[in-house]
């Protein structure tokens, strides 16, 4: 079977002596470009070899730059292919492919990266392309990324870097010369997309930053924050937390983030956004320790079932609306949770839910299979249908707790289907109830009264003044 050998070259003074024997040796040697200074053994060699230069130049893209390369190696025999770097890695998948149908293999040889070359004193370091830098960094570990090729990507780098580091922290590039050797300037993160002596050999060297030395923290920063909190010399407080202990907090932490968006300050939504994934994590590391899950067990969670219940954005279904969407929706997740009656689907519903919101839930389930009122027109009646048998009931006809609950319901119902929140209704009057018993009694002291020293019948003329003010 014939062979496309790749043979990496990252430095003169940094071959591998395979890669170099290979391309010594080779009966076709391809270069992947002639202007790249880890193409100068070859060319002071006085070797034969084909550019693909040319294919830089004239490919529309990245694509058509790399099945033309493919498709070049495999248009004779036996060939080595030079790359500059320790592989070529975003060209592999497509010469691997062309390989295959041309009835080749490919032979990929070790090689020394561009990293490793330009700081040969490094052990145990984290190393990138520019291109392929992952959101999550230790910053404690420290971080090489190489082909950092121009300021566009140089900048993109920096804006990644700087959700880790501070923008003052000290970076060294490492820029290769003509002849080879690499040259070295140190700077601050910010200027990164500031340097013109970039192209495809530079490699970025960031040292590792303490937890102190940093200003700015992600996620799983906040879950090594909270195993510490809960380790032995920890705080002794969150030692003693279990989950039954941290249900109250979770809830009044969602209440609080509901405030902040309310009052549309992003600083405040920010910070209770914050105050809920700390509960978050909370749950998350108490179970670590307890050998039950951990905080990757809570996102491959959740990312499955996205995936899931959104076919037609990671399969093939289609979906023309948003009440498709919420009716497929429905329609998975009651397979996925094995609920078979309707019953099911209703007890389904949180009993912890606050009343309103648990029943407009369960009525919303409930009018998914038809039953229903048609219109709050329809509805209304109801309403005073159920008033009627709460005055009976108030005067010992009947269980008045049940009908009073009756009346609550059927109000819900109502205001359910005229498309409004029955929750958010009631905090809303409960707020203006607030704001006018304030004025009311702010009227009161103004004439030098007390509120509490009034009568009923004086209190409601001051609460008509409030109204009407």
């Amino acid at each position: 079977m014939k062979t496309v050998t790749i043979a990496p070259l990252s430095t003169p003074q940094a071959l591998t002596m395979e890669a170099w024997k290979a391309v010594l040796h080779a009966d076709t040697l391809y270069l992947q470009t002639s202007e790249h200074p880890s193409a100068k053994p070859v060319k002071d060699a006085g070797l034969h070899y084909v550019s693909m230069d040319d294919l830089y130049e004239t490919a529309e893209d990245f694509d058509a730059l790399n099945n033309a390369v493919a498709q070049r190696l495999v248009s004779g025999g036996d060939c080595v292919y030079a790359v500059m770097g320790d592989g070529c890695f975003a060209q592999l998948p497509a010469i691997e492919n062309a390989a295959k149908k041309n009835g080749f293999r490919v032979q990929v040889l070790p090689g020394i990266s561009y990293a490793k070359a330009a700081f040969p004193e490094l052990q145990d370091v984290q190393t990138f392309t520019a291109r392929t830098l992952p959101k999550r960094i230790d910053p404690g570990v420290p971080l090489c990324i190489q082909e950092l090729d121009n300021p566009i990507i140089a900048g993109e780098v920096k804006l990644v870097l700087s959700e880790i580091y501070p923008d003052e922290w000290p970076v060294t590039l490492a820029t290769m010369q003509e002849d080879g050797h690499y040259s070295y300037r140190t700077f601050p993160l910010s200027e990164l997309d500031r340097r013109r002596t970039l192209f495809a050999g530079s490699v970025l060297y960031v040292k590792p930053a303490s937890f102190e030395d940093r200003t700015r923290y992600g996620y799983y920063d906040l879950v090594s924050v909270m195993h510490r909190l809960r380790a032995p010399g920890g705080c002794p407080w969150d030692r003693e937390q279990t989950h039954e202990s941290l249900k109250g907090d979770l809830i009044e932490e969602c209440y609080e983030l509901n405030d902040a968006i309310d009052e549309q300050n992003d600083a405040h939504i920010v910070e209770e956004l914050g105050d809920v994934l700390m509960d978050v994590v909370f749950h998350s590391v108490i179970a670590d320790e307890q050998g039950r899950f951990n905080e990757n067990d809570v996102a491959d969670g959740i990312v499955k079932k996205m995936v899931y219940r959104h076919p037609h954005v990671f399969g093939s279904e289609k979906a023309e609306s948003s009440a498709d969407v919420l009716k497929r929706w429905d329609e998975l997740k009651q397979k996925e949770k094995n609920q078979k009656t309707q019953k099911e689907v209703l007890c389904a519903v949180p009993k912890r839910f606050p009343a309103l919101m648990r029943s407009a839930k369960v009525q919303k389930r409930a009018s998914k299979v038809g039953f229903d009122w048609s219109s709050a027109e329809e509805a209304l009646p109801k309403v005073y249908e159920e008033l009627e048998e709460m005055k009976e009931a108030m005067h010992g006809n009947g269980n008045l707790s049940e009908e009073a609950g009756d009346v609550l319901f059927a109000a819900v119902n109502v205001i359910r289907l005229l498309g409004l929140d029955p929750e958010q209704l009631l905090h809303d009057a409960t707020d203006k109830f607030i704001e006018r018993f304030g004025k009311m009694e702010q009227l009161a002291r103004a004439d030098g009264l007390d509120l509490s020293k009034l009568s009923l019948y004086i209190q409601d003329q001051y609460w008509e003044r409030a109204k009407n003010a």
